[in-house]
């Protein structure tokens, strides 16, 4: 059956929102230097990374081994300050990330152990690539809206420097192709980064901003166009932008017959790809690129947090009522769209 699956939040607020850039900015620049044995092999010029993904830096976290979980607590006590909630308020702890140190145990646990958390707070892991942040907020809100739990806390971190270390040092191989160098170009885009947001009862938070719905749809038979792991990322990214482009594009459109009307939202908020990403969805919606803010330019492509952050770094950009539309986009490929009443 074609069409979205549609979501309306009745009761959950969105109530705090908060980003930890890692401490370690890596240039483009610094990424065609250590490409320099791969560029000079397969006569590539400098600034492929600049031109075509919009990507001039990226940021990696200074203490390799928990740096990421550190973001991850950082960001997840300043929210619940923001919220004015303690931990044993909260009922539920979601980890969205993507990046991750073992199959098992599940990424939670750890950073529910760092942060404290009662053993009343319910904890596990939603995992859909880029989509994971805005699938746990949908979670999270139903959860909510059934009256099952008051409040939730979100979470996610992404660590990105091994992938990307690992990627320069095949290209640099002497049996490495310019094929290779294209299906790993989009693992030099990704960058490192930690966010986590509270949720809540909007009938107790007048002061919070108001959960409306969420839109989702799937298309995956798209599912091969991205596969990776902790080591190694393979994209097609032409085929990943042409798909991921055409389901937002249905996604909008049945959102909109559905009566959300998505063209007079204020606030746009999507997945930070590729500044070509970014207008080919404007083009393609008539959303303007004065209501999209970038940050792929400084943070790289930041995985499921890329929403999240983006959103925390332009929230003193939103008024009161304003329309703001969070909009991920996972590869396999998935796609969801949230909107809030700020």
């Amino acid at each position: 059956m074609n069409g979205n699956t549609t979501i309306v939040h009745r009761n959950t607020a969105l109530l705090a929102v908060e980003a930890t850039e890692p401490q370690v900015p890596v240039s483009s620049d610094q990424i065609d230097e250590w490409l320099a044995p791969a560029r000079r092999r397969l006569r590539l010029p400098k600034g492929v990374l600049q031109r075509v993904a919009g990507v001039y830096e990226r940021r990696w976290w200074r203490d390799t081994e928990t740096g990421w979980r550190q973001g991850i607590v950082l960001a997840a006590e300043r929210a619940m300050a923001r919220a004015g909630i303690t931990r044993d308020q909260v009922g539920l702890m979601i980890n969205a990330s993507v990046s991750r140190q073992h199959l098992e145990p599940a990424v939670v646990t750890s950073v529910h152990n760092a942060l404290g958390m009662p053993t009343t707070c319910m904890d596990f892991d939603i995992t859909n690539a880029c989509l994971g942040f805005v699938n746990a907020m949908t979670m999270a809100a139903s959860m909510i809206d059934s009256g099952q739990i008051q409040y939730a806390l979100v979470v996610g971190a992404e660590d990105v420097e091994e992938v990307q270390r690992g990627t320069i040092g095949r290209l640099n191989s002497k049996g490495a192709t310019r094929a290779d160098f294209n299906n790993q170009f989009a693992s030099l885009t990704l960058g490192s980064g930690a966010a986590a947001a509270v949720l809540g009862p909007a009938d107790r938070h007048p002061e919070g901003h108001r959960l409306v719905g969420t839109q989702a749809r799937a298309g995956t038979e798209h599912h091969d166009l991205c596969i990776g792991d902790m080591d190694d990322m393979r994209t097609d990214s032409a085929g990943l932008l042409e798909n991921g482009i055409q389901l937002i594009l249905d996604t909008w459109r049945d959102a909109n017959e559905a009566g959300f009307d998505l063209g007079g939202v204020k606030h746009v908020i999507p997945h930070q790809v590729s500044t070509v990403y970014t207008r080919n969805f404007s083009k393609a919606t008539g959303v303007g690129l004065d209501r999209i803010p970038v940050t792929v330019s400084d943070w790289g492509n930041v995985a499921a947090e890329a929403v999240p952050m983006t959103l925390a770094k332009h929230q003193p950009n939103i008024a009161k009522d304003d329309r703001v539309l969070l909009l991920g986009v996972g590869s396999g490929l998935n796609t969801a769209f949230m909107e809030i009443t700020w």
